[in-house]
């Protein structure tokens, strides 16, 4: 894309950048809030240490958006952002989960958020649950292994739908649902330890946050007739490894641990591959006729995250020892991030299309990013980061997208993930940094928490000046 050739991002295009309250906020236990999961996950996805929170946790700190919001939502405005995607603290409504009435201070504190975007002309796309479970569910209940959390989720969107209807339009209900079935704890708040949770558990507990989702969307739609209401899933498209017909079909049944998720959200029903997988697995699950109806309340707009894409074979030997978190094989054509995900710009443009031929609902890219070691350095006495690494990244991403918008794909924004540093949810480390906007914090927890703009920062800005027509042709 450049000068002489149109920009395929339409005038409408959001373009901004997502977060998480549990990897940016900080303020964990500042007016009322109750502790989440994450207060207990100090290393990330390695699994929960104590029953409560220990001095080594960024994530008590994060980055202390908390107290800082007015600040980096002004940096996000001068990049030009149209959209803000951020989720609400779960414990910050409802400090345990199972409250009657919410805590007042929690509401207010994201209505000064809402302040700030609506200051600066920002969209909010607000992400209901996003890994952060209440503690005292994940105790009381085992989280989503428990039909009793709809009732609890039904009575915290109930009061968000009450409070913000007539400020956000755009809602998402659960952060990577998929994410349940290979980390129950981060997905659905299971505390049983992940070895001792079945394939039958995590897909009951998926049942319950997929009615819960549904249930959602219905109270969202009669509370606030204009909102749009989306699902979120992990998508990666899954290459077979050979043109062998057995590693084309283990490609297609792995990939169905996404459309599983899509197709309910989506279709109002479970799909008939599912059906068939649980009853070959002799997994009967809970699922009443009322279920059923409200999982008919399907969602407006379907959006993902896409940082990867995978191979995928038959042969056992070949997948022996990969452990990845959505399984597959490395692909040998592809460079790898310094954390080891795989760079395959093409296959957003893949999965864009797959989602959109299989949905035919709009689609939201609402993470998509580059982790990095990033390195301070000062360029005419100013503090930056040569990010230049990032820069490719994304160029090469949103050129892919800009193609699959070509082709035909109603695409309604693009939220990278995060614009600004936060604390990693799969290993909670600073160091493993994303954003445009460096923050002065390390993994010991040392540092200023002083904000510098990074060389990206205004390449990102031109990209959304131009409408995309800054972007260089894929190469």
């Amino acid at each position: 894309m450049n000068d002489t050739v149109p920009s395929p991002f339409p005038d409408t295009f959001l373009w901004g950048g997502a977060t998480a309250a549990n990897q940016l906020e900080g303020a964990y236990d500042q007016d009322g809030k109750g502790l989440s999961i994450q207060d207990i996950l100090p290393q990330g996805i390695v699994g929960p240490v104590a029953d409560g929170p220990t001095p080594d946790n960024l994530k008590l700190e994060g980055i202390d958006f908390y107290h800082r919001y007015a600040q980096d939502i002004a940096l996000f405005a001068e990049m030009g952002f149209k959209v803000f995607r951020f989720s609400i603290a779960w414990s910050r409504i409802f400090p345990r989960g199972d409250e009657e009435a919410p805590n007042e201070a929690g509401l207010a504190f994201y209505d000064r958020v809402l302040d700030e975007l609506e200051k600066h002309g920002i969209e909010p796309l607000v992400t209901i649950s996003h890994y952060e479970t209440p503690l005292h569910l994940a105790q009381t209940y085992d989280g989503w292994r428990s039909r009793e959390l709809i009732g609890f989720y039904e009575r915290y969107v109930r009061a968000l739908f009450a409070r913000y209807g007539t400020r956000v339009r755009y809602w998402l209900t659960f952060n990577e649902i998929n994410s349940t079935l290979h980390f129950p704890l981060m997905g659905a708040g299971v505390l049983t330890p992940k070895e001792q949770v079945s394939k039958g558990e995590r897909y009951q507990a998926a049942h319950y946050e997929l009615v819960a989702s549904a249930s959602a969307t219905r109270i969202a739609h009669e509370m606030m007739p204009d909102a749009k209401v989306g699902c979120m899933v992990i998508a990666a498209p899954f290459y077979p490894l050979t043109p062998a017909p057995a590693d084309v079909w283990a490609a297609k049944q792995t990939e169905r641990d996404t459309y599983f998720f899509g197709d309910i959200h989506v279709r109002g029903e479970y799909p008939g591959y599912a059906l068939r997988y649980l009853r070959e697995q002799g997994i009967e699950l809970d699922i009443t006729d009322a279920d059923r109806e409200i999982l008919t309340n399907t969602v407006d707009f379907v959006s993902f995250s896409y940082y990867m894409s995978f191979c995928e074979t038959a042969d056992p030997e070949q997948k022996a020892g990969q452990g990845n978190l959505l399984g597959g094989v490395p692909n040998p054509h592809l460079a790898s991030s310094e954390w080891g995900w795989q760079i395959d710009p093409v296959g957003l443009r893949i999965i864009a299309n797959d989602f959109w031929d299989r949905w035919q609902k709009p689609l939201f890219v609402v993470e998509n990013g580059l982790g990095a070691k990033d390195q301070l350095v000062e360029v005419d006495g100013v503090k930056t980061v040569v990010d230049d690494y990032r820069i490719a990244y994304m160029n090469d991403h949103l050129v892919q997208l800009g193609e699959a918008i070509a082709d035909g794909v109603e695409v309604l924004g693009y939220t990278m993930w995060g614009p600004i540093d936060l604390v990693s949810a799969s290993t909670a480390q600073l160091s493993k940094r994303y954003g445009f906007i460096y923050v002065d914090r390390n993994d010991d927890g040392s540092g200023t928490l002083e904000r510098y703009r990074k060389k990206s920062f205004a390449w990102y800005a031109e990209v959304i000046r131009t409408h995309g027509a800054s972007l260089r042709p894929a190469r």
